[in-house]
């Protein structure tokens, strides 16, 4: 089998948005939000109502990539080792083995992540950062590509751990899952009707139409994306301006600068460019700066959001030309 070119990689990638609108109507945000965590090495924190199709939009993109998934329903009881895995004592051997945990997979859905206490989100943080596992001292790799997409429910705060700003930070992207447009959600109930079973992607017609090759391939190709200094001094800007804002107790750090440059030159090589401009920098300040921001309750009294701060910092900054 011939290795992919970028151009066919990014064409099999460009399909994915097709391939998951058989299952998924009306969150193509959502969709490239995780291909370019996926170019970028990267995780995701998916915030929506219940509903809206969080789950569903992972499954469907590991049918469409090819790639194994596995889902952990986040409670107050859940521990460390439901997650990673544990050492299992086997009697015919009389010795211990370790048993792997679902985080053993290519994605990982962590649902309703801010419902387990802190101890086990924390588990996450080395498969997140470090790729592996370690259980009784022994560092396991996990499988590649890994991404980890945890969702949490905006609304519904009683009972939950708010995952702490460090934490926050690992997530490449925070993602919010809309409710539907009156059309995309007639088009919901029409296919429903007709039969559709969020249960059956294959039934729905879901094709593998790329493949961990095709993702290695465009991977190559983002980390060749040219990045001018004018860019650079862009994304360096718009980070600063945030931790100046009178808004804010915490504006974004420099790993949140590097995510930026990340997630803009993945976009940029998305659209077929091989180089990064402004209107890229833009177009994922959000999705990549939100959760790395921290608002002052005065401001937060007052209706401030995340989002309207980093808007109101790309509106006044100047734009390199």
């Amino acid at each position: 089998m011939s290795t992919p070119t970028a151009d066919s990689a990014r064409a099999s990638l460009e399909e994915l948005r097709t391939e998951i609108a058989k299952a998924v109507v009306g969150q193509d945000p959502a969709v490239t939000g995780l291909v370019v965590a996926l170019l970028c090495r990267g995780h995701v924190l998916l915030e929506g109502v219940p509903g809206v199709a969080k789950t569903l939009l992972v499954r469907a993109l590991s049918t469409a990539l090819e790639l194994d998934t596995k889902r952990v329903q986040f409670t107050p009881d859940l521990m460390p080792s439901d997650v990673t895995g544990s050492l299992v004592y086997d009697t015919r051997n009389a010795e211990f083995s370790f048993q792997p945990g679902p985080v053993f997979t290519n994605l990982l859905l962590a649902d309703e992540i801010n419902r387990t206490p802190p101890k086990t989100q924390a588990s996450l943080l080395e498969a997140m950062e470090e790729r592996q596992v370690t259980v009784d001292g022994t560092p396991r790799p996990l499988p590649e590509p890994f991404l980890v997409a945890a969702t949490q429910n905006p609304t519904e705060y009683e009972g939950t751990y708010p995952l702490p700003e460090a934490q926050l930070d690992r997530f490449l992207l925070k993602l919010t899952m809309s409710l539907p447009a009156r059309q995309d959600e007639i088009d919901i109930l029409t296919r429903h009707a007709a039969g559709f079973s969020p249960r059956d992607l294959n039934a729905a017609g879901l094709r593998p139409v790329a493949s961990a090759a095709d993702l290695e391939a465009a991977r190559d190709a983002v980390a060749k994306t040219a990045v001018s200094p004018e860019v650079t001094g862009y994304i360096v800007d718009i980070c600063r301006a945030t931790r100046e804002s009178p808004s804010l107790s915490l504006g974004v750090s420099p790993r949140g600068a590097t995510a930026l440059l990340s997630t803009s030159r993945a976009w940029a090589w998305l659209t077929g460019r091989d180089y990064v401009t402004p209107d890229d920098v833009k177009a994922l300040a959000l999705p990549t700066l939100r959760h790395r921001i921290q608002l002052r309750p005065e401001a937060e009294m007052e209706g401030v959001t995340a989002d309207s701060v980093i808007s109101a910092v790309l509106a006044h900054l100047p734009v390199p030309r």
